[in-house]
C-alpha cells in the first residue's frame, strides 16, 4: 500500500486528489498539508512513500520543501504537481530533488499511473515538460554539442543503441513506450538503462536526460 502526501495551498484540490488517490486499492492519502512548512512537519512524522508537491504556496513553496524533505528522508519520492510550465520551476524542482513534474490539467489515471512509476524508479515526464528542458538547453550556451564537454564524453560512452534509449528517453517516453518503439521487452530497455546510468554516473532518470540534454542529445537524435 502505498502512503501518499498531498501539499497543495487550495482546498479544493487538496479534496480532489484525496478523492481519486483514495480510489486505488494500492494507494492511501495519510495526509494533507496547504503549505511546504506544514507538508515538512507531516512528512517527518507520517513517514509518506510519495508526495504530490504544489510548487507556488505560501509560507513554504514547494522548491524549497522538496529540499528540505528530501534532505531529511531522502527516500521519499516527490512528484512535482502544478498548474505552471515555467521552465525555471521545472529545473529548480527538478535540481532540489523532484523525481518528476506534471501539470496539473493531466488526466486522473496518467497522474496515478506517475505514481506508480516513480516508486519503481520508471519516472517519466510530460512530453512537454520534456520539450520546454530541450528548449532551456539550447538556449542555454552549456547546453550547445561540444565534443571536449564532460557531458559530450560521457555520451561518446554509450553504445548506439544505448544513445538510442537514451533520446527517447529526452522525449519523455516510458520504459513500456521505449519497448514499443524499439520492439524491445521492457526487461531489456531497463537492463539499457541501468547500464546507462552506470557509465554517466547518475542515478535517477531525471539527471541522466539533462545530462543528455546538455550533451547535445536531442530526443530523436542518436
Amino acid at each position: 500500500m502505498l502512503r501518499i502526501l498531498i501539499v497543495d495551498d487550495q482546498q479544493l484540490m487538496r479534496d480532489g486528489l484525496r478523492t481519486i488517490v483514495d480510489l486505488e486499492p494500492d494507494m492511501r492519502v495519510v495526509g494533507t498539508a496547504a503549505d511546504g512548512a506544514a507538508a515538512r512537519e507531516l512528512a517527518a512524522t507520517l513517514d509518506p512513500d510519495v508526495i504530490l508537491m504544489d510548487i507556488q504556496m505560501p509560507v513554504m513553496d514547494g522548491v524549497e520543501a522538496t529540499r528540505l524533505i528530501l534532505r531529511d528522508d531522502p527516500g521519499v519520492f516527490i512528484v512535482a504537481l502544478t498548474t505552471f510550465d515555467d521552465t525555471e520551476q521545472i529545473v529548480r524542482v527538478l535540481a532540489a530533488g523532484a523525481r518528476t513534474y506534471l501539470l496539473k490539467d493531466l488526466p486522473s489515471d496518467r497522474l496515478l499511473d506517475t505514481i506508480r512509476s516513480t516508486v519503481r524508479g520508471d519516472v517519466v515526464m510530460q512530453p512537454e515538460i520534456a520539450a520546454r528542458l530541450v528548449e532551456a538547453a539550447r538556449r542555454d550556451p552549456d547546453a550547445v554539442p561540444d565534443s571536449e564537454t564532460d557531458e559530450s564524453r560521457l555520451l561518446l560512452e554509450l553504445s548506439p543503441r544505448e544513445r538510442e534509449v537514451l533520446s527517447l528517453m529526452v522525449r519523455g517516453m516510458s520504459n513500456r513506450e521505449i519497448a514499443s518503439e524499439l520492439f524491445l521487452s521492457e526487461g531489456t530497455v531497463k537492463n539499457h538503462i541501468s547500464t546507462i546510468y552506470s557509465k554517466m554516473g547518475v542515478s535517477d532518470r531525471t539527471t541522466a536526460v539533462l545530462l543528455a540534454m546538455r550533451g547535445g542529445l536531442q530526443g530523436g537524435n542518436v
